[in-house]
């Protein structure tokens, strides 16, 4: 039997030279796949013969290598292939194969974007030991980046803190409060900085609840919870349009699953049931 598990790896075994490879081929969030008999799958390169591209190598999912790559220009004509939303495969793609299209994404995306020295504008050239670039020219180096965020759950009684963003305007979908965590803060500081930037309150005994890789935007989101402290809701307009506290019970449109805002909310509507990790 083939292993199933995605592995991250900067360059292929002898094991997968065997087997036909993955292409994940990205134009900015949405990925090619192919439908077979009304379910997604990734494209394998013979799929694709004559295409053009510079891919990049990142692991090994079923035993076969995994390449990447940026799409520029067209595709050929082929009924059995689309551009989808990564988005929208969560959930209907196998979760290892989710897995390798998130990461892949964001290796591509990183390869794209340093073709070239920042520093000296000399070309990059993979390293041989490590998911990293080398100059050729200054020898800097240049790792993928990740952007740590939090999204906390805000309670006050048995009432859960949810908003509105002003970026849906056409929407009624409410979701906890998140944002991108600032040079020299800690993650417990940017809960309490976005809330009250957002909402104009202020929270105490902020706990970890989990985190989860956000491959649309190289983002590792870290989630806590937290209580309320003081202070009246005050939305700042600018990236909040309304909020409010509600029950379990009357709860509005919400995250659809598998994202970590849907199960801070989901553990709140639970009775935060599931054990939550560590305290400030």
């Amino acid at each position: 039997m083939l292993p199933m598990a995605f592995t991250p790896r900067i360059t292929p075994n002898s094991s997968e030279s065997t087997l036909p490879s993955f292409l994940f081929l990205f134009s900015g969030s949405d990925i090619l796949i192919r439908r077979s008999d009304a379910h997604p799958e990734i494209p394998i390169t013979a799929d694709l013969p004559g295409l053009a591209l510079r891919t990049v190598y990142f692991g090994s999912l079923h035993g076969r290598s995994c390449y990447a790559a940026e799409l520029n220009g067209g595709l050929p004509a082929c009924p059995s292939l689309s551009m989808v939303g990564l988005r929208q495969l969560y959930g209907r793609l196998p979760d290892q194969t989710y897995q390798a299209a998130g990461y892949g994404r964001q290796v591509a995306q990183w390869d794209g974007d340093h073709q070239y020295c920042g520093r000296c504008g000399r070309p990059m050239q993979n390293k041989a030991d490590e998911r990293a670039k080398i100059c050729s020219g200054c020898a800097a180096v240049v790792f993928p980046r990740i952007s740590p965020a939090v999204i906390m759950a805000v309670l006050r009684d048995n009432r859960i803190l949810l908003a509105r963003s002003t970026r849906f305007k056409k929407s009624r979908m409410f979701s906890v409060l998140a944002g991108y965590v600032e040079v020299g803060e800690t993650l417990e500081a940017c809960v309490r900085r976005e809330v009250k930037e957002e909402v104009d309150i202020d929270v105490r005994n902020i706990r970890y609840f989990g985190s989860q890789p956000w491959h649309y935007s190289s983002a590792l989101m870290v989630g806590f919870t937290a209580e309320y402290a003081g202070g009246e809701i005050a939305p700042d307009l600018t990236e909040i349009a309304e909020a409010g506290w509600f029950t379990a019970d009357d709860l509005p449109d919400i995250p659809g699953w598998g994202s970590i805002a849907r199960q801070l909310i989901d553990w709140f509507a639970e009775g935060g049931r599931n054990k939550r990790k560590g305290s400030r």
